[in-house]
């Protein structure tokens, strides 16, 4: 790298190019050529201009950056220490035990370490679900890091802590979305906010409304199961507030009917499918999305219990689909065999690319290696690593034979941010220090719960009730018939 100096053309040599176009167009021994940080051609033995830089990509798989659209990424800072959870307990714990005690400084620490998270992983563009922002100064504070760190980051103001009709209201947040929205070291913003009340008086609208106001999407939690059902499609649908481009997260537990109208109003669905296998939210709904024709992206949702790669997130999204397919197959009567399955390594490569791409609107500049196109490019490559041969099928090589340490070179708008295996932007060494003051201090404040809350206990008996709760005072009744821990102030969201 020590020979590649600022501008100056790079050259993907000889790889296999998944371009993620319309017709999906595979290169064997193709070339990628950047300029000016943008996609200047892609095709077979290209002519380069004198000077250019040439990444040696045989052996490997030329692809656009991943897109990731939904990730908490503020919760890093807290890596695995769910791994045992379930959404109820992350609920719980999270939300009214952990994340309230979030300073600032702590919540940015998380936001600068999954950022180079996600690019050191190949996703180069991320929408942040910020979801914890308890005050102004904690937004300013997330925006700030985002707008700090290597590649591309979409903010999604949010507030579990209050009410979305109290928090959009505040001028001081409407105007850091404003700028958010126009700040041309983001690639936007948005709002999110989740509709866990069943309130025929709908007041989210007041939140769908300043997001109109602003120009800026919607991104919420739908299809959560016991919390976020069709009540808040329904609601927003009969007030024609559910626009194109709008994302539905999860949308695991729907009629049928909602389904229609996400579709109908040419919405999104962002499959999280690690997290809705492990954590509860409901089966994850691919079966439905095809169905009904809706678009799909995929999403890491949060690293304090699941991957925080998109590998992952391809893997148990196809499998996922696939054990339901034979499942459905096997319980009828007689029982059939699927033969054939439905979908295809290459449709879960295109939601984790160009599907991640289309649901932020920005397919016209990312998502695809086309002419003319922003110049995020990932390089999957590993000679060291015998799973690398033989490379026959590159979607089966991308989705079952890969992960993070194969992404060998990263392209941000023609900057290389990870190169030879290795990050080569960003401070990983600084945000590293953050993060242990984040966490010792976490770990003081929190106190006798912090190692309980990383292992629960699994009762002798069996809790079902339905655990979410969004009132003070009305928790429900636990395994003794006893009341259970009073939950958020009214209008409190669940991710």
């Amino acid at each position: 790298m020590t020979s590649l100096q600022p501008g100056q053309p790079i050259v993907f040599r000889n790889g296999i190019v998944l371009t993620m176009d319309d017709a999906d167009t595979v290169l064997r021994d193709g070339d990628v050529l950047v300029v000016d940080g943008r996609i200047a051609d892609v095709g077979v033995g290209l002519t380069v201009p004198d000077g250019t830089f040439e990444i040696d990509a045989k052996g490997g798989i030329v692809l656009p950056g991943f897109v990731d659209t939904h990730r908490h990424m503020w919760q890093t800072a807290m890596r695995a220490y769910g791994a045992d959870w379930t959404l109820t307990q992350y609920f719980v714990w999270y939300y009214l035990q952990h994340g309230i005690k979030f300073r600032p400084q702590d919540y940015a620490a998380g936001n600068l370490i999954s950022a180079l998270d996600a690019i050191e992983s190949g996703v180069t563009t991320t929408l942040d679900w910020s979801h914890g922002l308890s005050s102004i100064e904690h937004g300013e504070a997330a925006y700030d890091a985002l707008a700090s760190s290597p590649g591309r980051y979409v903010f999604a103001y949010g507030n579990i802590h209050q009410s979305p009709w109290e928090w959009t209201a505040d001028p001081a947040i409407q105007s850091l979305l404003t700028r958010a929205r126009d700040d041309s070291r983001l690639f936007g913003a948005q709002i999110a906010f989740d509709v866990p009340n069943q309130d025929e008086n709908f007041p989210e609208l007041a939140a769908y409304r300043v997001a109109e106001e602003l120009g800026l999407r919607v991104t919420t939690h739908a299809g959560v199961w016991g919390a976020t059902n069709d009540w808040g499609i329904r609601n927003a649908y009969d007030a024609g507030v559910m626009k194109e481009g709008y994302t539905y997260v999860h949308a695991a537990t729907l009629t049928d009917e909602s389904y229609q109208k996400i579709a109908a109003t040419g919405g999104n669905v962002s499959l999280a499918t690690e997290s809705e296998d492990t954590c509860g939210q409901g089966y994850p709904p691919i079966h439905k999305l095809r169905q009904y024709s809706i678009p799909a992206s995929l999403s890491v949702d949060t690293s304090v219990w699941v991957s925080a790669d998109l590998f992952s997130a391809m893997r148990a999204t196809i499998n996922a689909d696939r054990a339901l397919e034979h499942l459905t197959a096997h319980r009828l009567e007689p029982a059939l065999t699927i033969t054939h399955v439905q979908l295809r390594a290459k449709d879960v490569v295109r939601m984790a690319t160009r599907g991640g791409a289309e649901a932020l609107g920005k397919g016209d500049q990312i998502g695809s290696l086309e002419k003319g196109k922003l110049a995020d490019v990932i390089l999957l490559k590993n000679d060291d690593s015998p799973t690398w041969a033989p490379l026959i099928n590159p979607w089966g090589q991308v989705v079952y034979q890969s992960q993070r340490g194969d992404v060998h070179t990263v392209l941000v708008g023609g900057e290389v941010v990870k190169h030879e295996g290795k990050l080569t932007a960003g401070d990983l060494e600084g945000t590293k220090r953050k993060l242990d003051e984040t966490v010792s201090y976490l770990e003081q404040e929190v106190g006798d719960d912090w190692e309980a809350g990383q292992y629960p206990e699994i009762p002798e008996t069996e809790v079902l009730y339905n655990p979410y709760q969004y009132k003070k005072g009305e928790g429900a009744p636990d395994a003794d018939g006893e009341a259970a821990q009073d939950a958020e102030e009214e209008g409190a969201q669940v991710g």
